[in-house]
């Protein structure tokens, strides 16, 4: 049979590193830490560590065992959060994803401005790409998620945020960055740092280059703006990338010009279906769309 003590056991070894360190978390002894996993081991029928050593080093059994036992034990510190902030009179706690973009740097600095505005808030912020987002979402690990959309997902309600123009990247003392606006025939046999075939910008990058009839130079791809905004300034070529990546990385060797005609990069605020949404919630939706509209309008105004 299980119980609640090996499998706090099981995970505090996992987090921790090691059964010396587990024996400090739990305030229990070694031989005890140990003997808990051998129980558990037993019951479940799994090796979950193999000694290398003098250490314990997990199963790939053993890490997806933990994946689930995570998930539980934060719905746990859910609950346990959830009554302190009741007892503490607290205003209460929040956990957001978003995909890499908006991480870089725009959301961070939304959600820092945020949480000088509610003390009392405890946030997590998390990152991934899109179908973790919504994942995370779905199962209630977080409250809201931020993605790239279009997203084809069931159980989720989506509002999109305004779309922004993506940009051109340059390194620093290119030619094409004496023009103020960029378009399809100034890439013309330019080597280009292109993103992955996975990605829904890259999709619609290739389809106006092809539409304009304009052929690049592809030297390298990545699947994250932020790889390809530092390969540029390295000299390995020009891109097109998200705007707010490429506002993190501007004067950090690469050069930002607006293009056109637009390529939109749209975002959406990912919910799960017929979930409660928090005060705490739509008040930093409401934050993070007020920020993005004012994006899209300097956008605007720069290729007017």
């Amino acid at each position: 049979m299980l119980n609640p003590r090996q499998i706090e056991a099981f995970r505090t070894v996992i987090v921790t590193g090691g059964v010396t360190a587990a024996a400090r978390a739990l305030h229990i002894t070694q031989p005890a830490v140990t003997r808990l996993i051998h129980d558990l081991q037993y019951a479940l029928g799994l090796k979950l560590f193999e000694r290398r050593g003098t250490r314990l080093v997990p199963t790939n059994e053993a890490l997806s065992l933990y994946r689930e036992v995570e998930r539980q034990f934060v719905g746990l510190d859910r609950i346990q959060s959830a009554a302190r902030n009741l007892r503490e009179g607290l205003s209460g706690s929040l956990r957001v994803a978003a995909l890499p973009t908006f991480n870089v740097g725009f959301l961070p600095r939304l959600v820092g401005h945020y949480l000088t505005e509610k003390p009392g808030l405890e946030l997590a912020l998390y990152g991934s790409i899109s179908s973790q987002v919504v994942d995370w979402v779905t199962t209630g690990f977080c409250d809201l998620g931020f993605a790239q959309y279009p997203l084809d997902f069931p159980n989720i309600d989506v509002e999109l945020l305004p779309p922004v123009p993506s940009v051109a990247v340059l390194p620093e003392g290119h030619r094409l960055a004496a023009k103020s606006i960029l378009e399809p025939a100034d890439f013309i046999d330019e080597p280009f740092v292109s993103l992955e075939q996975t990605t829904q910008l890259r999709y619609r990058i290739d389809a106006l280059f092809q539409a304009a009839r304009v052929t690049r130079q592809t030297r390298v791809e990545t699947p994250l703006s932020m790889i390809a905004c530092s390969l540029v300034a390295a000299g390995a070529g020009v891109s097109i990338v998200d705007p707010y990546t490429a506002a993190e990385y501007s004067g950090r060797g690469i050069v930002v010009r607006p293009f056109r005609p637009a390529i939109l990069y749209d975002i959406g605020v990912v919910w799960s279906s017929g979930r409660f949404r928090s005060a705490l919630a739509l008040g930093l939706v409401e934050k993070v769309r007020a920020a993005i509209a004012q994006l899209a309008i300097e956008a605007e105004a720069a290729q007017a």
